[in-house]
């Protein structure tokens, strides 16, 4: 029963942990390196004391030269084990008294420890708590710690890595120096996450009147208060006269029964390194690129791109085309003299592969290259406007990471957009048939009207010319051949233009499209992404700190 509820609470604290580990992988290359190692060391930390024994709390002494650390944790003891003084600091190297050492080596080992006492017998307290071992103090290990305040740069830095080691940590103060400011700005201050696990002790009241211990008390609560830790309990007690003792033995001792200190020590790891992620780097969840924000990207990209020029390049080509094929067959391979201007910017051609044709419009010139820089900063504004400063840079980045390649895609992009030049219109065979028929009409009345001057001209007798209402029928061929070229030419050439207007409205949709493309997959879909992972970022944070996102 008890290993069953001992793995329903190592749950929640196993999933805090994996909400934690991936807070920082999306963390990574994100937020600096000062913010993520203290992270990483809390991750591996966890990893290591949870793979250690559950069965042991490791209870932790920590105070300042003269505040009676080792005298206390004599009396806590019931034995001699730690050497005390009144004056100078004595404990060198961090001491452990050891109940029930059965698995504890591994434990020891990875904390460091090396001077160990078992602890054979438990000590003396005024009365047996319900459910206690019997032994009193089953799985507890009490550490006697060199002084934070040692002018040995090593003891200090003992007490700095056991403090975030050990799973409840004891503060052993003394009535002259509890309010020492090294005290509450070094340690307790930013530990103040840890009120959980985390006990006060007045050390040596002895030495105060009897009216003086509560005045003392309460203005010690005050600056615990002012220190964040306006919940942690406070214990009065004397090492000397053994005031408070029992008191500090049965808080101890309800602790280990309750076997959750370790649980309770990484939960607040984890707390505190959450909060060190999202300080500054979390805020509101960021919503979708707004709709707004990718056309108008795309209308930059469009401009910078030339797809103006393009759209104009297909309807001259169009008119070429048309005249082309409908214009009057005696002028019409004039327009054959001018180049296509598709041919000339090398697009629409289907005798390349368009996954590495390049078109041959000019290079993007200043201008148009501020212009696009302009759209792709402007649209990673928009879409990263509401994000911390940090993730804002990140999305900055993540847009302008395909800046190199995005002229050379937007190109590629033009060259294989089918720009339809090579459909042909229904209606120029049949204008082309009504031009050839006019010109065969002219040119039968011209030779007919010829055929009868050379005969008059040799003096032969000339035949009358048919009429039709009183007109000659060559002259009437003649004419009406003429102005029935003429005609078709004005009428196609109307036409075309209106046809060419369209067909270069629809090659501009298609290269718009194109850019589209361009734009969502070389600015958007990496902006986007970021997006997701600051929106992941914030979940798992949330849920690292035993909340939603």
């Amino acid at each position: 029963m008890s290993r069953h509820r001992g793995e329903k609470e190592r749950s929640p604290l196993r999933s805090r942990l994996e909400a934690l580990n991936t807070a920082r992988e999306l963390a990574q290359e994100r937020l600096p390196d000062e913010t993520l190692t203290p992270v990483t060391e809390v991750l591996n930390r966890a990893s290591t004391r949870r793979s250690l024994s559950a069965e042991h709390t490791v209870v932790g002494f920590f105070g300042a030269t003269g505040s009676g650390k080792s005298s206390l944790f004599n009396a806590v003891a019931g034995q001699e084990v730690a050497t005390a003084a009144a004056r100078r600091p004595t404990t060198s190297e961090p001491l452990a008294g050891v109940w029930n050492p059965v698995g504890s080596e591994p434990l020891l080992d990875w904390l460091q420890v090396k001077q160990r006492h078992l602890m054979d017998a438990p000590p003396a307290s005024g009365r047996q708590e319900h459910g206690a071992d019997e032994d009193g103090y089953g799985g507890l290990i009490l550490l006697d710690l060199p002084d934070f305040d040692s002018t040995a740069v090593e003891h200090r830095e003992i007490v700095e890595r056991l403090a975030g080691q050990v799973d409840v940590l004891v503060w052993v103060l003394d009535p002259q120096k509890y309010a020492d400011a090294a005290l509450h700005q070094g340690f307790l201050r930013p530990l103040a996450s840890y009120g959980a696990v985390t006990m006060v002790v007045l050390n040596q009241i002895d030495r105060l009147a009897t009216r003086e211990v509560r005045p003392v008390l309460d203005s010690l609560k005050q600056i615990l208060a002012q220190d964040g830790l306006d919940g942690v309990a406070v214990y009065p007690a004397s090492a000397m006269t053994g005031a408070g003792v029992g008191e500090l033995r049965t808080a101890i001792r309800t602790v280990v029964d309750r076997r959750r200190a370790s649980t309770e020590r990484l939960l607040a790891d984890i707390d505190a390194s959450a909060a060190a992620l999202a300080n500054g780097s979390s805020g509101p969840a960021l919503p979708a690129v707004p709709k707004e924000a990718k056309q108008k990207l795309s209308e930059h990209l469009a401009q910078s791109a030339s797809v103006d020029v393009v759209a104009e390049a297909v309807r001259k080509s169009y008119r070429r085309q048309s005249h082309a094929n409908t214009g009057w067959p005696v002028t019409r391979w004039l327009g054959k003299l001018r180049r296509d201007p598709l041919k000339r910017l090398n697009l629409d051609r289907r005798d390349v592969n368009p996954a590495v044709n390049r078109s041959s419009l000019p290079e993007p010139g200043p201008a148009q290259r501020a212009q696009a820089d302009s759209a792709v900063r402007a649209f990673a504004d928009a879409a990263g406007s509401r994000a911390p400063e940090v993730w804002r840079g990140s999305i900055r980045r993540a847009a302008r990471a395909s800046a190199p390649q995005l002229p050379d895609a937007l190109d590629q992009a033009m060259a294989g957009t089918d720009l339809g030049s090579n459909r042909k219109s229904w209606w120029w065979p049949v204008i082309g048939a009504l031009q050839w028929i006019a010109l065969a009409a002219a040119a039968a009345g011209a030779l007919w009207l010829l055929g009868l001057a050379v005969l008059g001209y040799l003096q032969f007798e000339v035949p009358p010319a048919p009429r039709v209402e009183g007109f000659p029928v060559p002259t009437l061929l003649l004419v009406a051949g003429v102005l029935l070229g003429i005609v078709l030419g004005l009428a196609s050439a109307l036409v075309a233009r209106v046809a060419a207007a369209s067909r270069a409205a629809k090659a501009r949709r298609r290269l718009r499209s194109a850019v589209e493309q361009v734009a969502e997959r070389k600015v958007v879909a990496p902006v986007e992404e970021e997006i997701r992972r600051y929106n992941s970022f914030r979940e798992a944070l949330a849920a690292a700190r035993g909340g939603t996102g």
